[in-house]
């Protein structure tokens, strides 16, 4: 999982550094009055394929948002059962979201639907990088439900320091 993690960090950090080339790219061309044509478009996919393939990155790093105003208070048990059952649930809802997101790639990838822009994107292109995060966020949920059934502590509590 670690790996997989990895290479979806870094192409968030290649999908930030694309953004800002392509802005630039965009300032540069409207001093001569013309443009892309795209740029809302392809920086919208972008976000949307930043948004979801970060979200096992975050996970597995422990960047987000807890609330350690109740975890605190907890005994080590109870946090370590609170995060299964709330993991858990969680891997379960995106693991149904993935289900549905999926069909809808496959209804776009079938049916041929493209943007309604000059570059007509085939949207299962975009909708593809979303689904790609979002089964990467279930794989990495699962990861950490199995090792907090197994070892009792999170993925990156096993790691040594």
């Amino acid at each position: 999982m670690k790996r997989l993690n990895q290479g979806a960090g870094i192409l968030c950090g290649t999908l930030i550094v694309y953004m800002a080339a392509h802005i630039l790219l965009e300032i540069v061309l409207r001093l001569f009055n013309t443009s892309t044509y795209v740029l809302n478009e392809f920086i919208g996919y972008a976000v949307a394929t930043m948004t979801f393939m970060g979200l096992g990155f975050a996970l597995e790093r422990g960047g987000l948002i807890r609330v350690g105003m109740v975890i605190n208070r907890l005994s080590p048990n109870a946090a370590m059962i609170l995060d299964l059952v709330i993991s858990s649930v969680m891997c379960a809802m995106f693991g149904w979201l993935s289900w549905y997101w999926g069909i809808n790639v496959s209804r776009s990838y079938s049916r041929g639907i493209t943007s309604e822009s000059l570059a007509d994107t085939p949207l299962w292109i975009p909708e593809g990088a979303v689904l790609l995060g979002l089964i990467l966020l279930c794989l990495t949920l699962s990861s950490r439900v199995l090792s907090l059934i197994v070892f009792r502590k999170t993925p990156i509590d096993l790691e040594p320091r």
